[in-house]
C-alpha cells in the first residue's frame, strides 16, 4: 500500500534519542493523567531483545552440542545503527556483556568502530579475516553495516546468528544461518 514502511524486528534499539525519548513522552503523559501502555510496552519489549538474542545465540550453540559457556564467538558490528561509529546505548554492548557473563569468549569486528570504552574498559576490535570467521564457534550480526561482505561471512564461518536480515538474499554457504525472526513470538516454530 501506498506510503507502506515495512519494519523488522532487530537486536534493540540504541542511541541518544529512541531509547530515552518515550520514557520522557510516557512521564509527560501521565502528568496529564493519559495512559502509555503502548509505550511502556514497547520500551519492555526493546529493553528484553538483547537477551532474546543471546538465548538465540545459546539455543543455535546448543543444537550444534557446544555450551556458551568456552564458545568463541565474534559480534558483527557495535555501533547502535548501520554505518554510523556511535555505540550510545547500543544493544550489542548489553549482548556482548551478557554472552561473557556466560562464560563466552566474545570478539567483535566494526568497520567504523575501532575500540570502544565501557566501565573504564577499552574494548579494541578484531580484523574480519577468513580465519577469525572460522575461528568463531558462532557469528553474531548486530549492526548490519554495508560494507561488510556478508557472503564472506557465510562462506567462512560455521553458524551465524543474524539478528538484522542481512543473509536471507545470500548464496547458501558454509555457515548454518539462525535468523532473530522466528520462535513463538515471531510468528515462528521455536
Amino acid at each position: 500500500p501506498f506510503g507502506f514502511m515495512k519494519f523488522t524486528p532487530g537486536p534493540g534499539i540504541g542511541g541518544h534519542c529512541i531509547p530515552l525519548d518515550p520514557h520522557y513522552l510516557a512521564w509527560k503523559m501521565r502528568t496529564l493523567n493519559y495512559k502509555t501502555r503502548f509505550i511502556d510496552l514497547a520500551s519492555e519489549i526493546n529493553a528484553h531483545m538483547p537477551e532474546w538474542v543471546v538465548q538465540k545465540v545459546a539455543d543455535a550453540l546448543n543444537e550444534v552440542r557446544k555450551a556458551v559457556r568456552g564458545s568463541r564467538l565474534l559480534v558483527l558490528g557495535v555501533a547502535y545503527k548501520r554505518d554510523i561509529d556511535d555505540v550510545r546505548e547500543s544493544p550489542a554492548l548489553d549482548v556482548i556483556r551478557l554472552l561473557e557473563e556466560r562464560g563466552a569468549h566474545v570478539e567483535f569486528h566494526d568497520p567504523f568502530v575501532h575500540e570502544f570504552r565501557e566501565d573504564g574498559h577499552v574494548r579494541k576490535g578484531v580484523e574480519l579475516s577468513d580465519e577469525m570467521l572460522r575461528w568463531a564457534d558462532a557469528v553474531v550480526v548486530i549492526t548490519d553495516h554495508k560494507v561488510v561482505d556478508y557472503q564472506r561471512v557465510v562462506d567462512h564461518a560455521t553458524l551465524v546468528v543474524d539478528t538484522r536480515n542481512v543473509t536471507a538474499r545470500l548464496t547458501p554457504g558454509r555457515a548454518r544461518i539462525i535468523p532473530l525472526a522466528s520462535g513463538p513470538a515471531m510468528g515462528g516454530a521455536k
